[in-house]
Order: structure tokens, then C-alpha cells, then sequence
């Protein structure tokens, strides 16, 4: 009988994908049964090793990490998925979870801390740090503005636009960092301002700045 967990550690950042393994490695029984850099690699692992967990960045040169938890999720829908990430939890982790990962933690956190949100999703658990439990508990208690629900109506490419806007981006700017042309960020646009009510591309960032800097910590 294995008593291995066999995990699998898909960062498009090599250093920091080692930096990784080396710290798993640090507990006897955990065993890195691949590394990846893109969805198709993870993928591809995934099929031929049947890992026990995998941590996965939600960025991946130019790839979103929520659908690789989706394509995940459809191969194997018990496997725990933790993402790591670089980015804001307080904007990412609630849609990562509601995308099926078990847990979220950032880079930035010290070695104990990944080493504690692991063993908390391989136990079953869901693993978010204490202020995105509060978080969560006030959108449970409904403390919340009434058009941050329509957010959750969004794709995950259009979550990002919404993102981006907030951060002050224009469309071509956004166009470059997500690898489409200007036309498909516009359509992204479109369908944000649809699906949450807005009347004009001005009021869709005036709400995306107010909203990305109420998730800053």
C-alpha cells in the first residue's frame, strides 16, 4: 500500500515552481509526481500520474490557472486543488473556490503557512487565511453591496477585465497582458456592462476601480 501523497506543482515560473518542491520535499511522505508550466503539461501529468493534490498559479503564461482547476475537476472531481498565487485573495479566492479548489494561499506567505494550507485541503478542508474568512462570512450574511452578486454572473476572462479596468488599464494596455486583440477585450467589455446593468463604459470603471480598491488589504 502507498502511504505517499503524490502531488503535482504547476507555476509557469520555474524558481519558484523548485522553491516549491524543494519544500515539499522537506516532509518524508509527499512526492512530487510532476511539475508543469502550462495547462497542456498539467494536464498531461495529471492523466498519466494520478497525483493525490495539485497546486496550481492562477497565472500561466497567458492561461488562466480557474480553468485548469475546471478541466482538473472533470478528470478527477475528488483531487484537492490549492492554488498559490501571487495574486490578491480578497479579489481571486472566492471564484477559485466556487471553481472547485480546495484552498487559497499567497506566494508572499511564510513556508509554515503553505505547508499548513496544504495539509488543511489534503484533510478535506477548505484553507483561506483569517481575513478572507471574514470575508466569506459576510457575503454568507449577505454584507455586501447589491451589484458585487452580479460579479459572480462574470466568466473568468471577463473577471479579469473587470480587473484590469479597475486597476486603471485601458483596453489596448489589457489587450497586451492577456494576449487578445483590442476588438475581444472590447466584446469582454460589452458583456460586463450587460450582465451587470451598467449604462456606459464610464461607469463600468468607475465601479471596477471603487471595487478593486475595497478588495485591497
Amino acid at each position: 500500500m502507498r502511504n505517499s501523497v503524490r502531488f503535482l506543482v504547476v507555476d509557469d515560473h520555474p524558481v519558484f515552481r523548485q522553491g516549491l518542491v524543494v519544500l515539499l520535499s522537506s516532509n518524508p511522505r509527499y512526492e512530487i509526481c510532476g511539475q508543469a508550466g502550462t495547462i497542456e503539461e498539467a494536464l498531461d501529468i495529471c492523466r498519466d500520474k494520478l497525483p493525490d493534490i495539485a497546486l496550481v498559479d492562477i497565472s500561466l503564461s497567458h492561461q488562466n490557472g480557474l480553468d485548469l482547476i475546471h478541466r482538473f475537476k472533470s478528470l478527477d472531481p475528488d483531487m484537492p486543488i490549492l492554488i498559490i498565487s501571487m495574486h490578491d485573495e480578497l479579489v481571486y479566492a472566492e471564484r477559485a473556490l466556487k471553481s472547485g479548489a480546495s484552498g487559497y494561499v499567497m506566494k508572499q506567505e511564510a513556508a509554515a503557512v503553505m505547508l499548513d494550507a496544504v495539509k488543511t485541503v489534503l484533510a478535506g478542508k477548505i484553507y483561506v487565511s483569517p481575513v478572507m474568512n471574514e470575508r466569506l462570512l459576510a457575503t454568507v450574511f449577505g454584507q455586501r453591496e447589491e451589484r458585487d452578486d452580479l460579479v459572480n454572473l462574470l466568466s473568468d476572462r471577463e473577471f479579469e477585465v473587470l480587473e484590469y479596468i479597475g486597476q486603471g488599464y485601458g483596453a489596448s494596455e489589457i489587450s497586451r497582458i492577456l494576449n487578445l486583440s483590442v476588438k475581444t477585450v472590447n466584446t469582454y467589455r460589452d458583456h460586463i456592462k450587460e450582465k451587470m446593468n451598467f449604462d456606459t463604459a464610464a461607469a463600468i470603471r468607475r465601479y471596477a476601480v471603487k471595487w478593486w480598491q475595497s478588495r485591497r488589504p
